[in-house]
């Protein structure tokens, strides 16, 4: 009876082989053009994932030879930096704030905007996604500059909430609210246009046989017929959102600078940027990436459970 199981199983994973093969034959058109996307995705984001995991392991300062030690560079990372515990839990405000809202934000958008006419939908698209395509720092630190001539500074000045400029982007008090604030108003990208396209593709007709069902409200159709149709799109923009909010850095090292104020805004990004790119302690880095990577896995997973009833 094993005998027939197993070779059961050698015949079914030869079908396998055998089907995976024919259908890549069959749409040999579609994979020769993902071909070159995927190929640079293995090289330069696959294999160097791959590398770093290991190399959280060593110490290596990109001169030397990696030199095995063990889980060292973990246990200074949890019992001896303090800057990267304070990195955990700005990362966590950040990621708590920014992800969540970011995404609801996102779907809400896609929804008003998939009301409007056709024309108004291409305007409306273009000033949301905007800003995940341009350098806005510069915008940005205008609005927040520290002195009279600030945006933010004159206008509350004007309205009389304040009397004199904040320094909004040097004052420990204020630049990790003025970091999140930023990294919102950038994070409407790809998420965004995921759900565009998913309001886009429902079928016109199932709202048509849910108004016969009985369903009026545009709160009903949502709930009994949008989400469960964008099960992939939901997700998509799920992921994009926890990868943008737990790796947010850049935000706050082009607009508080590096680094921030108290290490206010030190996200843990930031600090395997520190490490990695200032003190070339690549090992140490690479420990970082992993904790991060673990973190993010983790979110995946609960995101996975909680939309996986509307995948397919």
């Amino acid at each position: 009876m094993a005998v027939n199981v197993k070779e059961t199983d050698t015949k079914g994973k030869k079908r396998g082989k055998g089907e995976l093969l024919n259908e890549i034959k069959r749409n040999k058109a579609c994979y020769g053009m993902i071909a070159p996307f995927m190929i640079f995705f293995i090289v330069f984001t696959v294999v160097p994932v791959l590398m770093s995991l290991p190399m959280g392991f060593t110490d290596f300062d990109m001169v030397r030879a990696p030199k095995f030690v063990g889980l060292s560079n973990f246990t200074t990372l949890f019992l001896s930096d303090k800057i990267f515990i304070r990195s955990i839990r700005v990362t966590i405000v950040f990621a708590l704030l920014t992800g969540p809202v970011s995404y609801v934000l996102c779907f809400l958008l896609a929804w008003l905007i998939n009301e409007m006419n056709p024309k108004l939908k291409a305007v409306f698209t273009l000033i949301f996604y905007a800003p995940s395509m341009a350098n806005v720092y510069t915008v940005w630190q205008l609005i927040f500059s520290g002195d009279m001539n600030g945006y933010a500074n004159s206008f509350l000045i004007n309205l009389g909430f304040i009397t004199k400029p904040i320094q909004w982007l040097t004052d420990g008090r204020y630049v990790l609210g003025v970091t999140i604030i930023v990294q919102l108003w950038i994070s409407l990208g790809a998420g965004f246009l995921a759900l565009r396209a998913g309001f886009q593709n429902i079928d016109r007709s199932m709202y048509e046989a849910a108004a016969i069902e009985g369903i009026r409200t545009r709160w009903q159709e949502l709930i009994y017929i949008v989400i469960p149709s964008m099960g992939p799109q939901l997700m998509f923009a799920a992921v994009m959102q926890i990868v943008s909010s737990f790796t947010a850095g850049t935000v706050a090292q082009n607009l508080v600078g590096f680094p921030s104020t108290d290490y206010k805004a030190h996200t843990i990004m930031t600090h395997a940027f520190d490490y990695g790119w200032q003190r070339f302690e690549m090992g140490y880095a690479s420990a970082i990436c992993m904790i991060l990577f673990i973190a993010m896995f983790l979110c995946n997973k609960l995101i996975a459970k909680v939309l996986g009833k509307y995948m397919d």
